[in-house]
């Protein structure tokens, strides 16, 4: 990506997560931690793929991505007030599990470590 990319990316990434914290008022946002890791921009600036992480019950994935796909309208309307740019994109939100599947990873080997301790 170029460095102006970075730069959209990174403060959509802080806009975003204000937004969701402060102003969207969605009941299926409340049902857990939602967590903005990532937001990939296209090169011409019209579209934004943005990566949530999600901690709560797994039942409540799918509509945590629907309560968020349904306030984009929203939020780039916010977006396009807040920040001084000629084209604010067009928000996708897709969920990324990169962090769970850390979290179970990271589980898995202290469950193996303290293993490993018992049997010797």
């Amino acid at each position: 990506m170029s460095r102006r990319t970075d730069r959209v990316s990174e403060l959509l990434r802080e806009e975003i997560s204000d937004l969701i914290l402060r102003s969207v008022k969605d009941p299926r946002l409340e049902q857990g931690l939602v967590s903005i890791t990532e937001v990939a921009v296209s090169p011409d600036l019209r579209r934004a793929t943005v990566f949530v992480s999600y901690f709560g019950e797994e039942s409540h994935r799918e509509d945590v991505i629907a309560g968020l796909q349904h306030a984009a309208p929203f939020m780039h309307g916010e977006l396009m007030q807040r920040l001084k740019m000629r084209n604010v994109p067009q928000l996708t939100f897709r969920l990324d599990p990169s962090l769970e599947r850390g979290a179970r990873l990271t589980s898995l080997i202290s469950e193996t470590l303290r293993e490993q301790e018992r049997d010797e």
